[in-house]
């Protein structure tokens, strides 16, 4: 069995798995609540509470897992990207652990993770991988286990990123992304035309700078908008930003000639998102595997399943070896 800990940004979360892919307990501790009063991650004070978190959330992991430290066969955790200050807080209580224990420690990368959440209940297969998060929007071109190939990625602002800054705009409170999303409901999504960034480029990248920026400029000739227009504002933003997502992964799935789409990330929550991808793969005679809610935002089992994949093949870490916050998912 593997302990798996996630601490990349301000969840402290720690799962069980019985590799391959069998979860046992997976635990998650927000810091939500503490965060909302500055309108976004505070990275010390995320480190802090990582810190205070990371015992119970461990202890709680193997009470629902029904084992103890003594059953594990290895311990992993997130190795980067991330919040340095945060990463060091999981790298090092699994290193701990793993050093008391007398078993291996497995690094883990967090786009990895996120890669392989779609499948947690099955084998991982060939597919193309659309990860939308606050901080990451990538399309990759999965061909097996480590088996990698970027073909886009943002220009600047990630789709999570952008729903977080529009929604600070509007005075929704944070996080953004889900006060947007439940803004839009009701909400005429035409009324306003948003631009499409990078549609039509030819290729598989993105950018949502312009549009968050087109966003600004409507609310500052509008003035402060009323509940009907608020929603109208969120409903065309929101379907600007999964146009633009659904358009590039299906573009993607038929250059590299896959019959699967696997959504993933944070944002992969959105159900304007995951409804408009699967109407287009339904219509394009795709595949659709869209990772499970609860194990959309950060979270310790994906962090499991891919060190189950690393556990299977012997490839373990070092002690010595050092988070990195800019860590690239592909060389």
């Amino acid at each position: 069995m593997l302990l798996a800990l996630e601490s990349s940004c301000d969840e402290t979360a720690a799962a069980v798995l019985a590799p391959p892919s069998t979860l046992l307990a997976s635990e998650v501790a927000s810091q939500v609540a503490e965060h909302r009063p500055y309108g976004g991650v505070v990275p010390e004070l995320a480190s802090r509470n990582h810190l205070l978190s990371l015992r119970p959330v461990i202890e709680c992991a193997l009470s629902a897992a029904g084992c103890g430290l003594d059953r594990m066969d290895a311990f992993a955790a997130t190795s980067g990207p991330g919040l340095s200050s945060s990463l060091l807080m999981g790298n090092t209580a699994a290193k701990a652990l793993a050093l008391a224990c007398g078993r291996p420690f497995i690094a883990v990368n967090h786009m990895e993770g996120h890669l392989l959440s779609p499948f947690m209940e099955g084998d991982l297969r060939p597919h193309v991988a659309l990860v939308v998060s606050g901080g990451h929007t990538l399309l990759v071109h999965v061909r097996g286990f480590g088996d990698y190939r970027k073909l886009g990625g943002t220009r600047d602002d990630a789709a999570g990123e952008a729903f977080d800054k529009v929604g600070k705009m509007l005075g929704l409170p944070y996080p953004g992304g889900p006060e947007v999303e439940q803004a839009a409901l009701g909400g005429d999504p035409r009324r306003f035309d948003f631009p499409r960034g990078m549609l039509d480029s030819g290729d598989f990248s993105f950018s949502f700078s312009g549009l968050k920026t087109s966003v600004l400029y409507t609310l500052q000739k509008l003035g402060e908008p009323d509940a009907a227009t608020l929603a109208d504002l969120c409903a065309s933003f929101q379907l600007a930003v999964v146009e633009v997502l659904v358009a590039k992964a299906i573009g993607a799935a038929r250059s590299c000639g896959e019959r699967t789409v696997a959504l993933s990330g944070g944002v992969a929550c959105n159900a304007s998102l995951r409804e408009g991808l699967a109407v287009r793969c339904a219509e394009g005679g795709l595949e659709l595997l869209a990772v499970a809610p609860e194990h959309s935002t950060d979270n310790a089992a994906m962090i499991a399943r891919a060190a189950a994949e690393r556990f299977a093949r012997g490839q373990f870490s070092a002690l010595a070896e050092d988070v990195d916050p800019n860590l690239a998912l592909t060389p």
